[in-house]
């Protein structure tokens, strides 16, 4: 976590450092502009990335914008329980909260995103 204006915080691995480990990985990407509450607090700079192997599991994620240092925590435990993003989109996130950038990206991995 860097306390940068906005915060910064990453999990796991990148795409990069997992195709260097031999792992097909890929990224999804969902803005904090496109967040109610972000909105709601003009806080939309920012996003959050997802990091998933070929089966859909989180194996990173970064997060850059308000709240990152607290948003990370959710990211931090899927990776560490071996979530997949179906896990994350079905997860409920309270109307409206920062976090819910999570879940939107998760379903924007999944190709349901409602959002953008």
């Amino acid at each position: 976590v860097c306390f940068t204006d906005p915060e910064l915080a990453t999990t796991g691995m990148t795409v990069a450092e997992a195709k260097d480990k031999g792992i097909k990985a890929k990224a999804s990407k969902f803005p904090f502009a496109a967040n109610g509450r972000a909105l709601s607090l003009a806080q939309t700079e920012g996003f959050v990335r997802l990091v998933t192997n070929e089966n859909g599991t989180v194996i990173g994620g970064q997060v850059a914008g308000a709240g990152a240092s607290d948003l990370i925590s959710e990211l931090t435990v899927a990776v560490e329980g071996g979530l997949n993003v179906e896990d994350l989109a079905l997860t409920i996130h309270p109307h409206p909260t920062l976090s819910e950038v999570i879940m939107d990206d998760a379903e924007v991995a999944l190709g349901l995103s409602i959002n953008i």
